[in-house]
């Protein structure tokens, strides 16, 4: 019997930078996994089927309507089909609130989950609530904050199965445009690293907040005129934006219980900046958070929950 033939469902990932998919069987077991870099951000309304297409055609029968589930910016206004918001405080949405995305192939039933917003202190999500779904799938008696780290990380805090509020920070993409598109691209490392550097630069950022932007210019400074490396400016740069994030959801972390889902090099980053805090925090895998989350929406679905 071939893939194909297993596959019950395709679980889908669709972000503004990328694109992951995963083929699961009637259980909810993982099949296969693919990835692209064709995110919502370089496609038209248009494309988005084709590239699905792409991706999932191997396991597609002609015979069969296979559901696909999807998460993340593909249901933004700019995506395929724009999914509507949950309004906070609210469980995560599951498969109930799901929008279905127009499609001329036959043999896929296309739907995207909502993503949720904050009307008070506005603010807005959209796949970080099926991590967060995925999460408590796990941990359903978790009571305490989530935090997210990526290009916009999200603090949520959790609470009887629901998401009371959250915040974001532009912390990832902050750091990508200062290090590769300033002056500090001269002097910032693309890989490499320096725990001191970085624990320093923390502890300026969460004392002294107003003094970052300074301390930012101050890295290509020290470049020119002393013995600071690139890699030390790359650790540098990352403590002093973490450590303005810190200095700002210090509410959100002070006495909570706190949980990291993200990518596992990004979590053990804000693992250690809370570390320095004297805060514990267990790093989980932003991936299998999400394809939980989607597998939650799938149940819901199919009635099974």
């Amino acid at each position: 019997m071939s893939i194909a033939d297993r596959v019950a469902w395709i679980a889908v990932d669709w972000g503004t930078s990328n694109l992951r998919i995963w083929a699961m069987d009637a259980g909810n077991d993982l099949l296969a996994e693919r990835s692209s870099d064709q995110g919502m951000g370089g496609l038209d309304p248009s494309q988005f089927e084709g590239v699905l297409l792409g991706l999932i055609e191997e396991f597609l029968l002609r015979d069969r309507v296979t559901p696909v589930i999807c998460c993340g910016m593909v249901g933004a206004k700019q995506g395929w089909v724009e999914a509507d918001y949950v309004a906070v405080p609210n469980a995560p949405p599951n498969g109930d609130a799901a929008t279905r995305a127009k499609s001329d192939d036959l043999r896929i039933d296309v739907w995207i989950l909502p993503g949720m917003k904050q009307v008070a202190q506005p603010d807005v999500m959209r796949g970080e609530e099926t991590q967060v779904a995925g999460f408590l799938r796990d941990q359903p008696e978790f009571d305490g904050v989530l935090v997210m780290p990526g290009t916009h990380s999200k603090w949520a805090h959790i609470s009887a199965g629901e998401i009371v509020s959250f915040q974001t920070f532009m912390t990832g993409e902050m750091y990508a445009l200062l290090a590769r598109q300033s002056v500090l691209k001269h002097s910032v490392a693309v890989t490499g690293w320096d725990d001191a550097a970085f624990e320093t630069a923390i502890g300026e950022a969460i004392s002294r907040p107003e003094s970052v932007a300074a301390k930012l210019f101050g890295l290509r400074a020290a470049s020119l005129v002393s013995e600071q490396s690139n890699e030390a400016a790359r650790a540098r740069l990352s403590g002093l934006l973490i450590g303005l994030e810190l200095a700002a959801t210090r509410p959100y972390w002070l006495g909570q219980n706190l949980a990291i889902v993200g990518a596992p090099e990004v979590g053990a980053v804000y693992a250690k900046a809370l570390a320095l805090q004297g805060l514990q925090a267990q790093v989980i895998d932003a991936q299998p958070m999400t394809r939980a989350g989607l597998i939650a929406a799938y149940e819901t679905m199919k009635g099974t929950q």
